[in-house]
């Protein structure tokens, strides 16, 4: 009976970090969705790629995962560039990508 309750314990922590690894992804899709936007480039196949996962410690002390995503963008439809993401939970810590250009920016 021990056995059952620990394989239960371990699967409940497999699928908690699961869940957990596809709202970050939907989080990067998203935050990445956006900065293509405002910089009025494409975002290419609407898809992120996790790139690294580690442990980090918190302002609070607390030990949580930092996510790195890549993905990639096009300013015309012919090329491509690589952007890359970093959340700390729900929280962007990094971003290097597309940027709106000074001029689209005074015009909104």
């Amino acid at each position: 009976m021990p056995t059952l309750l620990i394989l239960m314990i371990l699967g409940a922590m497999v699928f908690a970090f699961w869940s957990a690894s596809r709202a970050a992804a939907e989080r990067a899709i998203q935050l990445g969705g956006d900065a293509c936007r405002t910089a009025g480039v494409q975002l290419i196949d609407h898809t992120v790629h996790a790139t690294g996962l580690r442990l980090h410690r918190g302002e609070d002390g607390r030990l949580g995962f930092e996510r790195s995503f890549r993905f990639e963008y096009s300013e015309d439809g012919t090329d491509r560039h690589i952007a890359r993401l970093v959340l700390r939970g729900n929280r962007l810590v990094s971003f290097s990508g597309p940027v709106a250009s000074a001029a689209s920016v005074m015009l909104d």
